[in-house]
């Protein structure tokens, strides 16, 4: 690969001299060895011509006539005549009346009744029958009685009780739930910030130093172009172009350059193997966060039962009965027995009286009609003597006088002919077009001495050109000046050229 570049370079620059060798249509025709050429650009060539131009055509300008305005004066309406209307008020009289505090009325009054007293008999106890009880006669007779029969008892034998001492549930047990809180601890731990990667990287290629000699032209005769030298009297180069025609010999050149052979692990074509991947690693940081260590739950809490010491009476030996039998007693006894039942009589008992006395209705109550008279005062009151009443009133209209511009006469247009107008100028026609289109001898640059420049810096200076100091240099104004001649006189511009050294008087 080395040794195909290397060829196809040195082929090219063979290829590019013998073009420069040939001539060609870009290099001066029958150019002769040891003499300079320059494309030089010859001045556009113009002659002046006066004539009249129209600088500015005829035409038509319209002008307004304003409006005329007069003042006059007239009388308008400042208010606008109206009606209103006008309330006539109510005449009041002052009139004296009887007038009615209390109005009369009727009231009842209860009459209350009359009673009298008499005297009557009355029945203070009626008569009724009465049983008399006729008693029972009796005899005495003794005889023996059971004064208490025989009979059996059942005599209770008490239980026999002791005391003792117990432990007796006061409170009995019982359970409770308990809710233990959840317990949370500060736990630090590491997580990813950034995630693991990878990114492609190149890696910089070996190179390897070549060096060879090779011909860079072979020996031949050739047109040179000549770049800004102190012929060129522009400070842009390409305003001239100078070629001469020389005898070139061969050149050789020692070449170094720097081959690409990849990099380690490659198979030496250039760039192989340089790239690689790398694993960028993930990023951690750590954090603290509290966490939950035990969650909240409940637990059963027992609640022993409590105990109190009591004192009670308990049954030793139960309550039991046995059986007595007591013999049936007889005592002798003396009694009444009914000889002759005992019998009933009826007996009348006469009434008894009494004398009372009471209180009767002799007149029951009544009522009667009481009438209360009206009572009166007199009052004086205002009446309305005229009823109040409205009445139309015209307002007249107001005027003012008022002064006003008005249009005497309305604003027109008329047209105005403006002529045309015109300017003698003077005009620089072109003649002949200028340009890079002819091949000049000039002065190569090795035959510019002093005493030509001197010569030519003289030369200037003597038709009116300022070209400096003569300083025997030719610098940046003696090049200005040359350059303002050549173009005031037609002559190619930019170069030393023969024929403005000539114009110039300058021996060369």
């Amino acid at each position: 690969m080395k040794r195909l570049n290397l060829i196809l370079s040195v082929a090219f620059m063979l290829c590019g001299f013998v073009v420069l060798a040939q001539p060609s249509s870009e290099m001066p025709p029958n150019g002769e060895a040891g003499k300079c050429y320059a494309k030089c650009l010859i001045a556009d060539q113009y002659e002046t011509t006066t004539e009249q131009v129209e600088t500015k055509a005829a035409g038509v300008r319209t002008e307004v006539i304003p409006a005329a305005y007069e003042n006059v004066t007239e009388q308008v309406v400042a208010k606008a005549a109206a009606s209103r209307m006008e309330v006539i008020p109510a005449e009041y009289e002052t009139v004296t009346e009887q007038v009615m505090v209390s109005p009369e009325k009727t009231r009842l009054v209860a009459v209350p009744a009359e009673y009298e007293s008499y005297t009557e008999t009355v029945e203070s106890k009626a008569a009724s029958t009465r049983l008399e009880v006729i008693p029972a006669t009796y005899e005495t007779v003794t005889e023996q009685v059971e004064v208490s029969p025989a009979k059996t008892r059942l005599i209770a034998i008490p239980a026999e009780y002791g005391t003792e001492t117990e432990q007796v549930v006061a409170k009995a047990a019982s359970t409770r739930i308990e809710v233990i809180p959840a317990s949370y601890e500060n736990v630090s731990e590491q997580y990813e910030a950034e995630p693991a990667s990878t990114r492609i990287e190149t890696l910089a290629p070996r190179f390897e130093t070549v060096t060879e000699r090779i011909e860079t032209r072979p020996a031949s005769t050739k047109w040179v172009k000549k770049r800004a030298d102190r012929n060129c009297l522009s400070a842009d180069p390409n305003d001239c172009q100078v070629w001469c025609l020389v005898e070139v010999p061969a050149e050789y050149k020692t070449v170094s350059k720097q081959v690409n052979k990849g990099c380690a692990g490659g198979d030496g074509s250039p760039n192989s193997n340089c790239t690689k991947e790398v694993t960028i690693p993930a990023k951690y940081a750590t954090r603290t966060s509290r966490v939950m260590k035990t969650p909240p739950s409940e637990k059963v809490v027992e609640i022993p039962a409590e105990y109190a010491t009591v004192t009670k009476t308990v049954l030793k030996t139960p309550a039991t009965t046995r059986e007595e039998t007591t013999p049936a007693v007889f005592k002798t006894v003396s009694r009444k027995v009914v000889k002759t039942p005992a019998t009933t009589r009826t007996i009348e008992i006469p009434a008894e009286f009494q004398t009372v006395t009471k209180t009767r209705l002799k007149t029951p109550a009544t009522t009667r009609e009481e009438k209360t008279p009206a009572v009166f005062k007199t009052v004086s009151r205002r009446i309305v003597k005229t009823p109040a009443q409205s009445r139309s009133i015209e307002i007249p209209a107001e005027y003012a006088t008022v002064s006003k511009r008005v249009v005497k006469a309305a604003a027109q247009t008329r047209s105005i002919d403006v002529p045309a107008e015109y300017a003698t100028v003077t005009k620089r026609n072109l003649v002949k077009q200028g340009g890079f289109t002819e091949w000049r001898e000039v002065v190569c640059g090795s035959n510019i001495t002093t005493e030509m420049v001197r010569s030519v810096q003289r030369a200037l200076s003597s038709r009116g050109y300022d070209p400096g100091p003569i300083d025997n240099v030719l610098g940046a104004q003696t090049k200005a000046a040359l350059m303002k001649y050549q173009r005031d006189n037609n002559l190619p511009v930019g170069q030393m050229d023969f024929e403005t050294l000539k114009s110039l008087g300058v021996n060369f």
